[in-house]
């Protein structure tokens, strides 16, 4: 027995007679037999989890450019019998890859979050008996019930019972619970809030609407622009490595120089060129900014997300639950001819009942304060589908009996028998409340349930949240283009964006023109799939894309953008797909966060220039050196001695003040490799003409000339981090932090020292090194003046 796979949008058309056809089943339901051979056939009603063993996960993180490198230092260390230096460089590889495998450990996971929101159980009728089973269990053809609080464990046609008033808000944005009757179909994964009816499975696990949801957040996958900034540096070193290299072995060869010492310089050299602690500084940088973050209550689950934040260009917002409350509000409310407001307040509160816990009802009797013990509901009617009203009978404190109404405004007016002139007053007021993006009600009152007469109006809307306008306003302060997206229609979504200034020009999701995505302002009647193609085309523009959400429908696309923001409140699914989850009320902390982001952008686009530049000054240094001298310009202690004093003091630029750009910015590396190879050529421009220097009025000696250029090296290297820290002139605001500046005059003190007192190193004089701080530092002005005119042309 083979069952074809029954489409959602087929059985939605579909009777249940027919459905009992296609599927081969009847309303009685299966027995155990046919249950089994139809979980041969279409497995479980789960979500498959695709599971990577841990140790080749592990074994990624050492592969590519950079790892590469070190590696191969490694091998020749090793052919060398370098031990010490194979130790270090062997430390170094492992642990940058743990830190990266343990942060990707934590960063959770949205398919099994996904699977979580899946009920437990499930009431199913197998062999003519009502059982209760695991929903993992249930088959295609499966007759169940489901109730009120039930989370619906498949797709569903619904066969049997008067009518089901679901909450579907997390998988398709309503912010309403729909009414679902006979021959309706129910999405697995949303909450049966009033009801009880039986219907037949008919899509079940990855089939289902919830999903194909999860297989888009499985599918959904976007690199990171920092791994993508360090590929390129990475590749661009191994380039300039390979070059030169390639020029000293030659050169060499030609000079007959023994094997032996040539490898070892090379080795030398490639240790140089690898910048083996740019991984680790940017790494750390990103980390305590999500430390600050967190102390914001704000989360972050990828520290890859820190920079994705700084470049963010548009925010697409989550209108349910994001920018409004997902609760309704009772407004005010609209009176006829000689209506009075405390009766219909009254009334329409009396045609309510707390105990079914209806939204409708919870807000109309939570926006009317007066009290009404006194009154006494002897019966009450719920609303259904048929009627489209609720309907109570009601006891006065005087003791007459009255009834009370309310429902569709069309629904209440019939019952009222109004003339023509009052009925098209009453439409216009429900058309005007309707632009504004209110849902209205009307109520009526009856002595006799007879004769009833039309009281008013109740309108209800799902406010903003209190902040929401002003972070909206701020948001577009920073450089940003604000995007909501909601499964409201467009009459609502257009008044919300209207109130938030976002813009008017709203499109329905079935009608967007990929080519034209960036020009609309927000997107209405949309399903989960169109999110995820909304970022999808958007990054398709070269956009950075944040997007915000709380549900299971946004979760896909959460994952797919750049930045996936998880409001408070949100579903498990949505904030394990996100990569900033918030924990506070409100978005506000959102701009915090992209401030933050900014400054932590400036500090790594700082130390990439600075790094790359120094890479460039030693390499190239060195080659001209052994070329144009056949000399080593330093030994391989110095070289040693200067990664100490360079790399560990850096650490503290994490620290260091910077200006909060009020754009989006993002790695231009055209620009940081042409700034930071310029400041590098001229730091070997710079150490060349030293020599000069130094050989023609000096008169040192060789051992004296290494140490001279050390410290040179080691002055030089942390002014120029003076030069790369800032766009302006290095002199104006912002100035250094204290502990980078501190850092950074003790170790070129302990240089100093070093050379001085002749530890390790050969001695020189001390007014050397005195005549060698003013050089630096006249030269500092010079690569200043460079670096300015540079970002002039790129900006």
């Amino acid at each position: 027995m083979v069952i074809e796979f029954l489409n959602i949008e087929a059985a939605k058309v579909m009777s249940s007679e027919q459905i009992c056809s296609a599927l081969q089943c009847s309303l009685n339901g299966l027995n155990t037999t046919e249950a089994q051979l139809r979980q041969q056939q279409f497995g479980f009603n789960q979500i498959e989890e695709k599971k990577q063993y841990w140790i080749l996960h592990f074994l990624h993180y050492f592969w590519g450019p950079i790892p590469w490198m070190i590696e191969f230092a490694a091998i020749l260390s090793a052919i060398l019998h370098h031990w010490s230096n194979l130790a270090i460089i062997l430390a170094l590889l492992l642990v940058n890859g743990a830190v990266g495998f343990w942060e990707e450990r934590q960063a959770g996971n949205a398919i099994a979050a996904l699977k979580q929101k899946l009920s437990l159980k499930s009431l199913v009728k197998r062999n003519g008996q009502w059982l209760e089973l695991p929903s993992a269990e249930l088959v295609p053809g499966d007759l169940i019930r489901i109730r009120l609080g039930n989370i619906i464990p498949a797709d569903i046609k619904l066969t049997e019972g008067d009518y089901l008033s679901v909450d579907q808000s997390t998988l398709t944005g309503e912010s309403l619970p729909v009414g679902k009757k006979v021959g309706d179909i129910a999405y697995s994964g949303s909450t049966v809030k009033q009801g009880e009816m039986q219907a037949i499975v008919i899509a079940i696990g990855t089939r289902t609407f919830f999903g194909k949801t999860a297989q888009l957040v499985e599918a959904a996958e976007t690199p990171s622009h920092f791994q993508q900034a360090v590929l390129q540096i990475g590749h661009y070193l191994i380039y300039i490595s390979l070059i030169l290299a390639l020029i000293i072995t030659a050169v060499q060869l030609i000079r007959h120089a023994q094997f032996i010492e040539l490898v070892q310089f090379v080795l030398v050299l490639i240790v140089a060129s690898i910048p083996v602690a740019m991984p680790a500084v940017l790494s750390v940088t990103m980390a305590l900014g999500a430390l600050k973050l967190s102390r914001k209550k704000a989360f972050v689950t990828k520290l890859e997300s820190i920079e994705e934040i700084a470049g963010i260009d548009i925010l697409c917002c989550d209108k349910t639950g994001t920018l409004t409350q997902n609760k309704l509000k009772l407004q005010e409310p609209c009176l006829f001819r000689d209506g009075d407001v405390g009766t219909l307040l009254t009334c329409g509160c009396l045609a309510s009942k707390a105990e079914n816990q209806d939204p409708i009802d919870l807000a109309i009797l939570n926006g009317y304060t007066q009290e009404l013990k006194t009154f006494q509901q002897i019966h009450f009617t719920p609303f259904d589908p048929l009627s489209k009203r609720t309907q109570a009978t009601i006891v006065a404190p005087e003791g007459n009996t009255f009834y009370v109404t309310k429902g569709a405004p069309q629904i209440i007016l019939s019952l009222c028998s109004p003339d023509s002139l009052f009925e098209g007053e009453v439409q216009a007021q429900i058309q005007a409340l309707a632009a504004k993006g209110f849902r209205t009600l009307g109520v009526a009152s009856s002595a006799d349930s007879q004769s009833w007469q039309f009281l008013g109006l109740l309108a209800l809307s799902d406010p903003l949240r209190d902040d929401a306008k002003e972070t909206i306003e701020r948001a577009q302060g920073h450089g940003l283009q604000i995007k909501m997206i909601t499964g409201d229609n467009v009459v609502i979504a257009q008044e919300i964006a209207q109130q938030l200034h976002i813009g008017n020009r709203i499109c329905l999701a079935k009608e967007i023109q990929p080519e034209k995505i960036s020009e609309y302002n927000g997107f209405a009647e949309v399903f989960p799939e169109h999110k995820y193609s909304i970022i999808k085309d958007l990054q398709k523009q070269s956009h950075i894309v944040g997007m915000t959400g709380d549900g299971v429908n946004d979760a896909p696309a959460l994952k797919q953008a750049d930045v996936g923001i998880a409001v408070s409140g949100a579903s498990d699914a949505a904030r394990s797909a996100a990569s900033l989850v918030l924990t506070a009320p409100g978005l506000s902390v959102i701009i915090h966060a992209i401030e933050e982001a900014r400054c932590i952008f400036e500090r790594m686009n700082s130390y990439a220039i600075y790094r790359i530049a120094e890479t460039i000054r030693i390499m190239l240094f060195m080659v001209l050196c052994i070329v144009v001298y056949n000399f080593y310009p330093v030994t391989a202690l110095m070289i040693i001695l200067l990664a100490l004093l360079n790399d560990l003091p850096i650490m503290t630029i994490i620290y260091d003040n910077t200006l909060v750009n009020q754009s989006p910015v993002k790695w231009n590396m055209r620009r940081v490799l042409t700034i930071s190879t310029a400041l590098g050529i001229t730091g070997v421009i710079e150490t060349f003409l030293l020599i000069i220097l130094a050989k023609t009025y000096f008169l040192f000696s060789p051992e004296e000339l290494q140490s001279f250029i050390f410290l040179k090296l080691s002055i030089a290297g942390h002014l120029t981090l003076f030069v790369a820290r800032t766009k302006n002139a290095f002199f104006v605001r912002p100035y250094p932090s204290p502990i980078l500046l501190g850092a950074i005059i003790a170790t070129q003190c302990v240089a100093s020292c070093i050379v001085g007192f002749g530890i390790f190193v050969t001695a020189i004089a001390w007014i050397n090194i005195f005549y060698l701080w003013i050089y630096a530092l006249v030269w500092m002005f010079i690569e200043d003046g460079i670096k300015r005119m540079l970002y002039t042309i790129h900006d």
